[in-house]
């Protein structure tokens, strides 16, 4: 069974740095595009940046320039690295892998989410 686990969260002060991990483990698969999203309390979840299977990325605005994702292929990881942190970044930040599953079978399109890691910025 797919699984996503994260790490990397934590409370830091404005302006400091965390690099957020995430790592898909269970079955055969390839990945499509792999995100991370973010939720606050009484806000949506949003899309904070994704990065495709050919290596392309997006980034929600206010992170660009700021955050940078990234992915190690061979450890099936992504990493999120947030620079210049601000309270405002304070949320549940959620992995996000988009996936092709070839075992177990069928083979099947499915949508992963991981348990979400809290990451607060406070001075």
């Amino acid at each position: 069974q797919v699984q996503l686990v994260e790490s990397g969260g934590g409370l830091v002060q404005p302006g400091e740095s965390l690099r957020l991990s995430c790592t898909v483990s269970g079955g055969v698969f390839s990945m499509n595009a792999m995100g991370w999203y973010r939720q606050a309390p009484g806000k949506q979840r949003e899309l904070v940046a994704t990065i495709r299977n050919d290596g392309n990325t997006n980034y929600e605005d206010s992170v660009k320039g700021r955050f940078t994702v990234s992915r190690d292929k061979p450890k099936n990881t992504v990493y999120l690295q947030m620079n210049n942190l601000k309270p405002e970044d304070t949320a549940v930040y959620f992995c996000n892998a988009d996936l092709l599953v070839l075992s177990p079978p069928p083979p099947r399109r499915a949508d992963y989410w991981g348990q979400g890691t809290q990451v607060t910025v406070s001075s």
